[in-house]
């Protein structure tokens, strides 16, 4: 498995957007027209030191002349925010994945309900304004530490009206608490639900939607619940070719592998985007993921190589 072409990008905007938080307008870097991308999508950005870093973009997919993703600056993070706030220069050249999405919009739902929770907002924001365009009712809950850590609170509030609500949760108010439970609860039984923020809120988010029709409830996580598999001990094999890799302690299969020179995707390293999705021919992986269904866990034919490691001795991946 390859990874596709990137894209030539160049920054030609760094607007700040809340406290800690910056948005970056990317163009064309040789005036080539940006594949298209629909409400949801992220890019990966390749930055310095080998580290590709999936972000969200909250641009319409009609505004397709450019991306624009907003990073939040994570001081406890692994290094890529930190860069993104200090390094880049309007004018850079960098390079990106093209859009993929794994946490898409329905345009046709009668009523759609969003929870957005700090930078959970940037792929909400996409299809807020996609849904604007097509005319549908939405209703927001956004919730966030503080007015000045909010991003796009000016842009949301011009957005309302219509069948259009939004409503902000500052957790620096004792007054305003956010019940996802009873946002769920409220919620008519067609619309369709989106949640995006830190961990806890999307875990009492899938909590408060566990009797609604699975189709109806959507989510998207930065972050992963789970330590990566690191226990070694293992084989890995290659299918097409044939290799036998040992996984040694510490590291996990994505280490051995970009160890070893093979060629495979990957992007957050969380087992949280679905970038190193592999087929797995044999073997029983032990799933670290939050990306895999419960029932394509225990299907056993996919793995994210990332985070994810193997309970069988020998595990055979499509590779």
């Amino acid at each position: 498995m390859s990874l596709p072409a990137p894209i030539a990008l160049r920054l030609r905007q760094i607007r700040l957007e809340a406290d800690g938080i910056a948005s970056y307008e990317f163009v064309s870097a040789d005036d080539a027209a940006l594949p298209a991308f629909t409400a949801g999508s992220h890019i990966d950005l390749h930055l310095p030191h080998g580290m590709v870093r999936s972000y969200s973009l909250v641009n319409a997919p009609s505004d397709g002349g450019r991306y624009v993703v907003a990073v939040q600056h994570d001081t406890q993070g692994q290094g890529s925010s930190a860069w993104m706030h200090t390094a880049p220069r309007v004018g850079d050249r960098m390079q990106a994945a093209p859009p993929s999405n794994d946490f898409a919009l329905v345009e046709d739902a009668a009523q759609s309900v969003f929870i957005a929770g700090g930078i959970g907002i940037t792929p909400v924001l996409s299809m807020l304004r996609r849904l604007r365009e097509l005319g549908r009712p939405w209703r927001l809950q956004y919730a966030s530490r503080s007015p000045r850590e909010t991003a796009y609170a000016d842009t949301l509030r011009a957005m309302a009206g219509d069948g259009r609500e939004v409503d902000f949760c500052f957790g620096s108010s004792r007054t305003d608490r956010l019940d996802i439970a009873a946002l769920v609860r409220d919620a008519p039984a067609h619309a369709h639900l989106y949640c995006c923020g830190p961990a806890r809120m999307i875990d009492a988010f899938i909590a408060a939607c566990a009797m609604r029709p699975a189709h109806t409830v959507h989510f998207e996580r930065f972050a992963a619940t789970s330590e990566a598999a690191t226990e070694g001990g293992y084989e890995v094999v290659l299918n097409r070719s044939g290799a036998r890799y040992t996984v040694a302690p510490g590291k996990t299969i994505l280490d051995t592998l970009l160890d070893h020179a093979v060629d495979v995707p990957y992007a957050c390293t969380a087992g949280v985007c679905g970038t190193c999705r592999t087929t797995v021919v044999s073997g029983e992986p032990d799933h670290r993921d939050d990306f895999l269904s419960a029932q394509e866990k225990q299907a056993n034919d996919s793995i994210m190589v990332c985070c994810s490691g193997a309970r069988s001795k020998t595990l055979v991946l499509d590779l």
